[in-house]
Parts: C-alpha cells; structure tokens; sequence
C-alpha cells in the first residue's frame, strides 16, 4: 500500500466529477487500501477518490475514536436526509481551514461493498455530516463552497499567504 497525494484547494481537479465505478477488480481494492492508509496517515476521518485524483465515486471513512471501524461507499446515493445539524468542518484538501456548515442530520445512503455488493445504512449526527462532506467532493464541490464568496476569498488568500511563507496552522472562519 502506499501514500497518496492528496489535492489541495484550489486545484482545478477538486471540480471534477466522479464517474461510477464499474469494475471491483483488484485496482479497486488497492486503491481502497491506498486510501484507507492515506486517511489514517494524514489524521483524517474521511476520503473521496477525488481528493486523490482518482475521479471514481469511491469514498472511506472512519469516525471511531479507535480508528477501528473503516467503512467503505462505492457509488453512493442518498436515499433520504431530515434534520439539519451545524458544525465545524475541515477538509484534507482544504488543510488547517475550519468554518460552520449546516448539512443534514440524519441520512440513508445506499452503495455498494469492495465487492460489488449494494448495502443501505442510516447515518446521524457526525457521521452523516462526514458522508454528506465526501459526497459532495464526488460531485466536484468543497465545503468551502457553502461559504459566502468574500469568505470563500479569504481561504484562498490565506492558503496562498500561508504557502508562500511555508507555515502552518489554522484559519477559523
């Protein structure tokens, strides 16, 4: 397995969109293995293909405190979302960058296993808002994109800035 790169805001192939996957064949899963070590390297929760540069609609996700409950969506679709839930997001593609956004609080999902196998699964809370955040990332958007333009702006400038001077650290918006 190995480390992939992962794309940062604003690179243009962020926007792509995700084609379905169509063949669960042995790429597929070392691609999924790829990912899961690069979402546990980084200290992330979730990761879309996209972030990667693999425009599938593959995502992974572990919300657990133990980093032991690795979850797999291959062509996910929602089923359903009720509630609205305000929280404060990140993003590995937009790193150190945290601002609120209000997305669904409890959604139905429907995908399909490494295998090929459909599931259906009912996500509240945390988890909904991660599904919903990947999601979105296979559809070509950002969080970044629920803000207003002069916030949006002000990312941008602050990611370029912090670039330039080669730092880190977080911007709260």
């Amino acid at each position: 397995m190995a480390i992939l790169d992962i794309l940062s805001f604003p690179d243009p192939r962020l926007r792509i969109e995700a084609s379905p996957v169509v063949a669960f064949d042995a790429a597929l899963q070392r691609l999924i293995g790829d990912m899961k070590e690069t979402m546990y390297a980084e200290s992330g929760i979730g990761l879309a293909a996209t972030q990667v540069n693999e425009h599938r609609q593959l995502l992974v996700m572990d919300m657990s405190e133990t980093r032991d409950q690795f979850r797999v969506f291959i062509n996910p679709e929602l089923t359903f979302a009720s509630g609205s839930e305000t929280c404060e997001e990140g993003c590995l593609s937009v790193p150190g960058v945290y601002a609120e956004v209000s997305r669904a609080s409890e959604i139905g999902v429907r995908a399909q296993n490494p295998d090929g196998s459909y599931f259906d699964a009912t996500l509240k809370g945390l988890d909904a808002v991660c599904l919903q955040h990947e999601m979105d990332h296979l559809k070509g958007k950002l969080f970044v994109d629920y803000l207003s333009p002069l916030k949006r702006m002000m990312v941008r400038k602050k990611l370029e800035k912090r670039k330039r001077k080669g730092g880190e650290g977080a911007v709260t918006l």
